[in-house]
């Protein structure tokens, strides 16, 4: 458990590895060590605990300490964390970095980071040393393992303040600045503080119910990415919290996750729904329910396949509602019996949890359809939350308008108090988990020289559950071969997973009188296009691959 006091993660995973030297907090699979050309097998709190010490020494030797960021990019890698821990240990604060970012991509995130440092892969150190350089950054940039050097020129940020202008530190210093896509172009910079992470293990930790953790040698294995809050904050914490083992993934394999989940000796796993959906399409086997895991915690599952997973696999999937900003200072999650299974149904609020759902107008509904807003019961209604957004106080300021965070989520809520996802407020395309926003694919297609205009919208995909649709208008001849040529190029801009899925070429994109695009109508006409044999399916082409 996560004792009152703690003031850091450091703090928090030292004193678990004090009770639990010998057990192990990583387990590297050997598909994945395979894969990442590291040793397969476990690590003890008491070895993570040395590396951390002798890397926290060697940053502090350099000049490195409070107010200072490092970018990483170490893809799921359990190195990841030992820099982390040894970053938060001298009051440093990380920048995770998702490798599937582009070069203007990485040009705009070191430019508003400001990083002192910049630790990748060996293989992609030209790419960030490239990127800090257009960002007119002079920074270095090194693989781990790599002698630390001296912090480039960006120096220390000034920390935060409290209200009498005094520096915050401990439990309110930044402990990283996770980017996440929001309904403008640029991502927003959301600051991290060692409450929010101490918050999220402790919320995991005492969850109970349907998943329930215990302090006996839990084992959680997830495939989801390290740089997401999910991975970093809630897996790598709850596990601290219990001295439980993390099993971190590549990705997800279907064809071989049931093996790792049974050779991890998984007690639980985090899931996304495209996970299940992919899962229940393989053969059924007489292994199905050879493994040792209670309970699956994520979001996003097929209603129509929830039941039938839970029965063929033989355990629950937890169904819960969270943010990046709002972290495990407003959880809603299903683990409390009797559940709705198949119905989309979030769960019900905790005590610890005040929601409001407002109506178009602003006027406060009790059921709904509406906007969630969310705040914490009590003194501080911001505790477990983002402490805001680097370098824009007004998009801060507009979260938590009246008080009170509002999530751009719209639900409804039933008289028992459950509560049930509709839609998303925000023009946010989320798929396989991955949150994209259509106004940065609009501003890179348009940058095409064939593109006149441009209209991107979310059409439903049975696997991932969104999928990247594009209406263009363009110059010359459309047709297959434009279409392939602009998603080409366009992959070369962009994250892959960013890049359109359809390309339809219309005559003219629905605007409103001052030539916005008008996004209900472009839905409605996104949903009639992809049944047109016209549209061009370019989803082959969006796959993951080596920079």
């Amino acid at each position: 458990m996560i004792e009152p006091g703690t003031q850091t993660i450091w703090q928090a995973f030292a004193a678990t590895a004090g009770l639990y030297q010998d057990r192990p907090v990583f387990n590297i699979m050997a598909e994945t060590a395979g894969i990442y050309g590291i040793e397969p097998g476990e690590v003890s709190y008491r070895q993570v605990q040395e590396q951390v010490t002798e890397l926290a020494a060697s940053l502090q030797q350099k000049g490195y300490g409070p107010g200072f960021r490092v970018m990483l990019l170490l893809e799921n890698r359990p190195q990841f964390f030992v820099w982390l821990l040894a970053l938060n240990r001298i009051g440093a604060s990380v920048v995770p970095v998702n490798p599937d970012l582009r070069h203007s991509e990485l040009t705009y995130m070191a430019g508003h980071s400001e990083p002192s440092l910049i630790v990748g892969l060996a293989n992609r150190c030209d790419d960030l040393a490239a990127a800090a350089a257009e960002a007119g950054l002079s920074v270095p940039v090194i693989a781990p393992g790599d002698a630390v050097p001296q912090p480039g020129t960006a120096g220390p940020v000034a920390l935060r303040e409290d209200e009498t202008g005094e520096a915050l530190g401990g439990e309110e210093m930044e402990a990283a600045l996770l980017y996440t896509s929001g309904t403008t172009g640029s991502p927003k910079g959301c600051i991290l503080t060692n409450t929010y992470f101490l918050e999220a293990g402790r919320w995991y930790a005492n969850a109970g119910g349907l998943c329930a953790l215990t302090p006996n040698g839990e084992r959680m294995i997830t495939p989801l990415p390290i740089f997401h809050m999910n991975a970093m904050a809630y897996s790598f914490m709850a596990m601290v919290a219990v001295g439980g083992c993390l099993t971190v993934l590549d990705r997800f394999h279907p064809s071989s996750w049931w093996r790792s989940v049974r050779e991890s000796g998984a007690t639980c796993l985090h899931y996304l729904g495209v996970m299940p959906s992919m899962l229940m399409g393989a053969a059924e086997d007489p292994a199905d329910r050879d493994h040792s895991v209670r309970f699956g915690f994520g979001a996003g599952v097929d209603p129509k396949l929830h039941a039938g997973f839970e029965a063929r696999f033989g355990f629950p999937l937890v169904e819960a509602w969270a943010m990046t900003e709002t972290g495990a200072g407003a959880v809603i999650c299903a683990n409390q019996l009797p559940r709705r299974v198949g119905e989309s149904c979030l769960g019900k609020p905790g005590a610890e949890l005040q929601v409001r759902i407002v109506d178009a107008d602003g006027y406060v509904s009790q059921a709904g359809p509406g906007e969630l807003l969310v705040r914490r019961e009590g003194r501080d209604p911001r505790r477990g939350f983002f402490a805001g957004y680097f370098k824009n106080p007004e998009a801060t300021d507009e979260a938590w308008t009246d008080g009170w965070f509002h999530t751009g989520d719209i639900v409804r809520r039933e008289a028992d108090g459950s509560m049930f996802f509709v839609d998303r407020k925000k023009n946010v395309i989320r798929r396989s988990g991955e949150n994209i926003a259509a106004v940065e694919v609009e501003s890179a297609l348009m940058r095409h020289p064939a593109v006149k205009a441009a209209a991107v919208a979310a059409v439903a995909d049975p696997v991932r559950g969104d999928e990247v649709f594009a209406c263009l208008k363009v110059e010359g001849e459309p047709g297959e071969a434009l279409a392939l040529d602009i998603v080409g190029w366009c992959l070369g801009q962009l994250a892959y997973y960013k890049a359109p899925g359809y390309v339809a070429f219309v005559d003219a994109l629905p605007l409103t009188s001052t030539q916005k695009i008008q996004r209900r109508e472009l839905k409605e006409l996104a949903e009639r296009l992809v049944q047109d044999p016209a549209t061009v399916d370019t989803r082959g082409m969006k796959k993951r691959t080596a920079a």
